[in-house]
């Protein structure tokens, strides 16, 4: 329900009018998380060994050597067996209270390597490999900040991540293994090697994926991945013997790891995998496993949903049936209104149903899933006055006319969580219908960043205005999201660090970038960067965009000048704003987040460096990379 406080309070079934009312659902809801929630993750893995042994648990597609992929698969013995020896092997090598880097491919192998180190009372640090373009940075940041003593990786990797660590210098003193190197036959179990990992344990460190910032590791309990892993069962309606997960998100990711990996244990359900890379090859590919595999919950970014627009033809479609997909989440920041309407557009005639379209939203700091929209509803869709939306209050406007209008896509509501929006410099409470920073509160919250207590503090453990900072029960996580309460359902209008704030208006960065990716068809969609810089005048408008692959003609053409004004124009007419600076890259070249959103802050730091040319001509305004 969504008051007038603007607070959110997600409660659990079967309460009493009086316990789900704001102020007595939370007294409940607090005394009830740490007395419900004492499970480990090894703890439901056990479980799912010794219900269903026999039972297949996981299966990898891997479509590198064959291009209709080769299923492999993982019965829950199975796989409690390897990760069971495994970690004993972790124990053996001093890993237990240390943490354990898993740099591998996405395999099986990767989840025996996460789950392993996870059971063997070490903190689990999931990141990818070095032949990741465009992300050395940030795993040497991420190996450096987790000093990890050891780093699981696949045979075949071996030693191109010993030759990484080694070249950048990353942990002071990690040792590369691969899982058969854990598993040396005369293992004999000593005393104390055996000691269980406990639900307030560090299970992992999640790295952020540093959209505006260097990547940090929020620390994850069991306890706080148990948790959320029950509250998205419970939204979207997830049940062992009906649904499965079918995914190719990476498993670095706070979505792929909690939707692949943790989930499909704690729900009992089978999980289907398969590289990103397959996916972008071939996008048709995640389609058809959606198919063959009925129940699917499965998840993407806006980029996807449009990329299998674009990409799977019409005689791949006719091969699809996504008539049982339980619920195709989108966890983009915010959703896009066209991406929802093409995709249900393109594969509504094989079956896709508009209200298995599931809008939702999440950070890393809270495990991963906030809220969701409701189940067995089509996505909310609502056009703001966005003039009155940039000053901080949602007007809603009835009938789009071409005028200053914001159309957002509803993000639903908690489950046994609760959201409040807040007044970030006053800290206080807003009413609903007003913009203000999302705080959150539940066990799926994370207790802090790895090795930075001043910055968790003032993240993990905000008070609101007038409330008593040392009563642990009445802190809340600050997302840095910007978001209201509308309908009874929250919407995200954008993050506080990414507004361009021109002449003392505030502007949404990917409302802008929405618009110039519309503006000429030389322009990548997804591939656009909106961002303000400092000038002795005051800030200006940048914008940063790459040009389609398809695209030929030299930087100096006629059809980039015509681009050029056509984004100015858009711009101007849209918004109301001046772009300072347009400048034209060539593909691959805007930076994004290892989760594949647009990293404004990077492509601000690379425009004052001077990393992209721009022409200083006349009217400025086109550049090349």
């Amino acid at each position: 329900m969504s008051g007038g406080d603007g607070c959110y309070v997600g409660t659990p079934d079967g309460l009493s009018a009086e316990e789900s009312n704001p102020c007595t659902a939370e007294r409940r809801f607090g005394d009830s998380v740490l007395s419900t929630v004492r499970e480990t993750i090894s703890h439901h893995l056990g479980r799912a060994a010794t219900q269903t042994p026999d039972e297949t648990a996981f299966t990898f597609v891997d479509f590198s050597t064959d291009c209709h992929g080769v299923a492999s698969s993982l019965t829950w013995r199975q796989l409690e067996d390897r990760v069971r020896v495994t970690a004993a092997g972790l124990r053996h090598a001093g890993a237990a209270g240390e943490r354990v880097a898993i740099v591998a491919p996405q395999s099986l192998d990767y989840v025996v390597g996460f789950l392993a180190a996870t059971s063997a009372g070490a903190i689990a640090v999931p990141l990818f490999l070095p032949s990741l373009p465009g992300h050395a940075e940030k795993l040497t940041a991420a190996l450096t900040d987790a000093d990890p003593v050891l780093a699981i990786t696949s045979p075949e990797h071996q030693q191109e991540v010993e030759e990484f660590c080694a070249a950048h210098k990353a942990g002071t003193r990690l040792h590369v293994v691969t899982e058969q190197e854990l598993h040396p036959v005369d293992l004999v179990p000593t005393d104390g090697e055996n000691v269980d990992a406990q639900p307030d344990d560090c299970a992992y460190l999640q790295y952020t994926s540093g959209s505006t910032r260097m990547p940090s590791g929020v620390e994850i309990t069991h306890a706080n991945v148990c948790a959320n892993a029950r509250q998205a069962l419970e939204a979207y309606d997830i049940r062992p013997g009906r649904n499965c997960t079918v995914g190719w998100l990476p498993l670095y990711h706070d979505m792929g790891l909690v939707l692949a990996i943790v989930l499909p244990i704690v729900g009992h359900i089978h999980s289907v995998l398969m590289d990103p890379l397959a996916f972008v090859q071939q996008p048709a590919r995640w389609l058809r496993l959606l198919t063959q595999h009925r129940g699917a919950l499965t998840a993407a970014p806006n980029f996807a949903y449009d990329y299998c627009v674009r990409r799977v033809s019409d005689l791949e479609r006719e091969e699809l049936s996504l008539g049982s997909v339980a619920a195709m989440v989108n966890g983009s920041e915010p959703i896009a209104v066209r991406t929802l309407q093409r995709f249900q557009e393109a594969f509504a005639p094989v079956g896709m149903v508009r209200t298995a379209m599931r809008p939702s939203y999440g950070l890393a700091e809270a495990t991963v899933f906030v809220s969701a929209s409701p189940a067995g509803e089509e996505p909310a869709v609502t056009c703001f006055d966005r003039n009155a939306l940039a000053g901080g209050t949602a007007r809603v406007v009835e009938v789009e006319d071409g005028g200053a209008v914001t159309r957002l896509v509803a993000c639903g509501r908690p489950t046994d969580q609760q959201i409040a929006i807040v007044e970030p410099g006053s800290r206080v409470r807003l009413e609903g219908g007003h913009v203000g920073e999302i705080w959150l509160r539940g066990p799926n919250i994370g207790r802090g960043y790895w090795g930075r207590p001043e910055q968790s503090k003032d993240t993990f453990r905000a008070t609101l205005h007038g409330e008593d900072p040392s009563d642990q029960t009445l802190h809340w996580l600050r997302t840095g999201d910007l978001g209201l309460w509308h309908d009874k359902q929250l919407y995200i209008t954008g993050r506080i660090k990414d507004l361009v704030i021109i002449d003392g208006t505030n502007h949404y960065p990917q409302d802008i970038e929405q618009t110039v990716d519309y503006a000429h068809s030389v322009i990548r969609r997804h591939h656009t960067a909106a961002f303000s810089v400092a000038a002795d005048d005051g800030e200006h408008l940048v914008v940063v965009a790459e040009y389609a692959r398809d695209f030929t003609e030299p930087p100096g053409s006629g059809l980039v000048e015509q681009a050029r004004r056509a984004v100015r124009a858009a711009v101007a007419t849209a918004h109301a704003v001046a772009v300072h600076d347009f400048i034209l890259v060539q593909p691959g070249t805007v930076p994004h987040t290892t989760s594949g959103k647009v990293a404004r802050n990077a492509c601000r730091e690379h425009y004052l460096q001077g990393t992209w040319i721009v022409d200083t001509q006349a009217e400025k305004g086109v550049g090349t990379a």
